[in-house]
């Protein structure tokens, strides 16, 4: 996971997985929703596993 993707996990959660799919997209924003830290927990997650 590069810098620029990191950052906008950080920032705007659901923007950084809308590449993952609409369920995805879905359950970070639910999550971005719920608290801003479950959210970007959730995109971090998600991206780092895409990667490995």
């Amino acid at each position: 996971m590069g810098c620029f993707r990191a950052l906008v996990c950080i920032i705007l959660p659901p923007l950084a997985v809308l590449d993952r799919g609409c369920g995805t997209v879905l359950i970070v924003t639910a999550l971005t929703i719920v608290g801003w830290v479950p959210g970007v927990i959730a995109a971090l997650l998600l991206n780092y596993m895409a990667e490995h």
